[in-house]
């Protein structure tokens, strides 16, 4: 028998087509680029927050340990870091706390990437941490007083530097973006996360002397990495 020969010839997109195809794929890339940016910058904020959590858990946890009191209220020669934390030494607060934060890549907002995660804690360094401590915040009696946040900071237009910083309930202290600028969009370039001594963590753009106010302390200590 003969095979028979169809009559049908195989369909072939026309340039046309192509084009429409093409057209169409490009509409969805700039519509759909932009969803998951945002729903990744949504996801590194949320992490940045839950890192705040964790670590004012971890204060609470290495004070239930420690006759209620945090490292910063207890001398080094006795296991906490109240000297070192005093001259602006963040690192020795985590490191007296390395039990109760499990692992020191809680110390990195995944928002910061001009800073990256330590390994392991017999690493940590400034360079690992975005986040500041409250010098004197000895223990959670005050729920109001500062104990961490975002250390991007600034004071009269210049970013914080490594080290102790005073500040006072007028001090014309701000958020900025130095830390934070390749993620962080323009609607929300100054902002930040502040962990409170009531284990809450506000993440705002409200002016940084609000904060300090409520505090009802003249003066308030941070340590930034």
């Amino acid at each position: 028998m003969k095979p028979r020969l169809s009559k049908k010839r195989d369909a072939a997109m026309t340039l046309f087509e192509v084009g429409v195809v093409i057209a169409i794929v490009m509409i969805l890339v700039v519509v759909l680029l932009p969803m998951l940016a945002n729903s990744h910058r949504k996801v590194s904020k949320l992490g940045c927050v839950n890192n705040l959590k964790q670590i004012g858990l971890a204060y609470r946890i290495w004070e239930g340990d420690n006759g209620d009191n945090y490292p910063m209220g207890i001398s080094v020669t006795n296991g906490g870091s109240m000297e070192m934390v005093a001259t602006g030494n963040v690192v020795q607060t985590f490191l007296v706390m390395s039990n109760e934060l499990s692992t020191p890549k809680i110390l990195n907002c995944p928002e910061d990437k001009a800073r990256n995660p330590a390994m392991n804690f017999g690493g940590l360094a400034n360079s690992n941490i975005s986040y500041f401590v409250g010098v004197d915040v000895t223990n959670s009696s005050n729920p109001q007083l500062i104990l961490s946040g975002d250390s991007n900071f600034q004071i009269g237009g210049v970013p914080v530097k490594s080290g102790l910083q005073p500040f006072g309930t007028n001090s014309s202290v701000a958020w900025t973006a130095a830390r934070h600028i390749k993620t962080l969009p323009a609607s929300s370039i100054a902002a930040g996360n502040i962990g409170l001594n009531d284990g809450s963590v506000q993440s705002t753009a409200l002016p940084l002397y609000k904060f300090l106010r409520d505090t009802g302390v003249a003066t308030n200590r941070f340590a930034f990495p």
